[in-house]
């Protein structure tokens, strides 16, 4: 039997890059190496920009349609071994994985999720409703930064609530070797990220603002990402310092970081953000904003610097202060690199979400007993 695999946020397959995407792919992969593969059982994506009465109202008929067709389709004998869903909040709700598992009698996990108790009212509620019967449902909800942790313990009993740590696969980023001192030249500085309206754009102003006020240093920024804000983006930076790479493939995303002596990234409201892993997997000291789970996979003086994601002048103070010490760069990056792949490889994730799996199905044989 397969595990069903639900992402109402965005599919593993969907053909925009971004970090949820990364971690859907990486979950199917973990499956695999448990001897549990997983199948997409819908891709009815519920995510909303901006909250729609009218639109939650269709999504819901919807989920409505997709459980039943699910649910005929799916005899006693192949029906999945489990569900997961993976990314709930109130903007991407599940109506799907709580109606599907209670029909078939099937354990029900969610995979980062996330409670902003403030959505309960206002327009954004029909989700947030809908988020929350999912979690009452689930025999066990897991959370991937403390800040999640926290939201979601008002709703999610203790013995069904889980802490899973940012992952990634550690080995592409294994063979970069920064052993050999480069001679003099600009210290090369990498950011990489989508360049989109929002957090990502807000994101772009701020480093473009930090590094304008360090021009006296020796610098060379390079900037991974593309997306329908390059036209605002780009003027910001001095063209002269800065070069774009546009949208990279993420197996090039490597060769990327090892052409880096520092990543920079204010976070301005991010999750945790993969790139930090990548960064620090490639053996990169990074400068970071100090935003919601960014400090549980940056080190603060001791792999990187993390600064309030909004202030530029402390955020150029601590990019100058790497810049104008390689020695103390260095170690960090050596650190960087020991932190990602003894806490946060995908080898890591494997153990955790094996024991997750096995409390799932025992909450669920004890609670929801066939």
């Amino acid at each position: 039997m397969t595990i069903a695999l639900y992402c109402p946020m965005k599919p593993p397959d969907d053909p925009v890059a971004s970090g949820d995407r990364e971690i859907a792919r990486l979950i199917l992969r973990i499956l695999d190496r448990l001897g549990e593969p997983a199948d997409l059982a819908s891709r009815l994506v519920t995510w909303q920009a901006v909250p729609d009465a009218a639109r939650f109202v269709d999504l819901e008929a919807a989920s409505r349609n997709e459980t039943a067709r699910l649910v005929s389709s799916w005899r006693s004998d192949d029906r999945p071994s489990a569900w997961i869903t993976y990314h709930l909040y109130h903007k991407a709700p599940d109506w799907i994985g709580p109606a599907v598992t209670a029909a078939l009698g099937i354990p029900y996990v969610v995979i980062e999720a996330s409670r902003a108790a403030k959505r309960a009212t206002g327009p954004w509620a029909p989700g947030f409703a809908a988020a929350d019967r999912a979690l009452a449902a689930a025999d066990a909800v897991v959370a991937m930064h403390g800040a999640d942790r926290e939201g979601l313990s008002e709703r999610v009993d203790r013995d069904r609530l889980f802490a899973l740590a940012p992952f990634i696969d550690t080995a592409p980023f294994a063979t970069i070797d920064r052993s050999q001192p480069r001679p003099n030249a600009p210290v090369r500085l990498l950011a990489a990220g989508m360049m989109r309206p929002g957090n990502k754009e807000a994101c772009y102003r701020v480093l473009a603002d930090a590094l304008s006020r360090i021009r006296d240093l020796d610098w060379h920024l390079t900037i991974a990402g593309g997306g329908e804000a390059a036209d605002r983006i780009r003027p910001l930076f001095d063209p002269e310092r800065t070069r774009f790479l546009g949208a990279v493939d993420r197996e090039r995303m490597p060769a990327v970081y090892a052409d880096a002596d520092l990543f920079v990234w204010p976070a301005v409201n991010e999750p945790f953000g993969l790139v930090f892993l990548e960064a620090q997997a490639a053996q990169l000291a990074v400068v970071g904003g100090n935003s919601r789970g960014v400090p549980e996979v940056v080190s603060d003086g001791e792999t990187g610097v993390l600064v309030a994601s909004e202030d530029a002048g402390t955020f150029a103070d601590a990019v100058a202060g790497l810049i104008r010490d390689p020695a103390r760069r260095a170690r960090y990056a050596e650190a960087a690199r020991s932190t990602a792949t003894s806490r946060h490889d995908i080898a890591q994730a494997v153990a955790s979400l094996a024991d997750i799996l096995a409390a799932a199905r025992r909450h669920h044989d004890t609670v929801r007993p066939a």
